[in-house]
């Protein structure tokens, strides 16, 4: 069984940056694509980024150009640098396999990008 720990969220001003991180136990891991998500309340989340096996990535619309996914899998962990952040960043972010495995969500990490 897997188990996703995601880190590296806070406050942060418009324009400005985070790395987020994703901990992964278990080598399963580095057997799937593995994706990033954002949800704000209420809303229904949504994928963010996704990254295969050999490193090819995807991007939301809304995201491409700014954020950045990125995985190192000797270390089991899984990334998402985030640049030139915008209040329509804050969210909760997580991470999980690509197609997703419902029982690998974690608690995620808030991001609020606020003056």
């Amino acid at each position: 069984q897997v188990q996703l720990v995601e880190s590296g969220g806070g406050l942060v001003q418009p324009g400005g940056s985070l790395k987020l991180s994703c901990a992964a136990s278990g080598s399963l891991f580095r057997q799937l694509p593995m994706a990033w998500f954002r949800q704000v309340l209420g809303n229904e989340r949504e994928m963010v980024a996704t990254i295969s096996k050999a490193g090819e990535t995807n991007y939301a619309d809304s995201v491409k150009g700014r954020f950045t996914i990125s995985r190192d899998d000797a270390n089991n962990a899984v990334y998402l640098q985030m640049t030139s952040l915008e209040p329509e960043d804050t969210a909760v972010y997580y991470c999980n396999a690509w197609p997703i495995v419902r029982a690998w969500w974690g608690q995620g990490t808030q991001v609020t990008v606020a003056p």
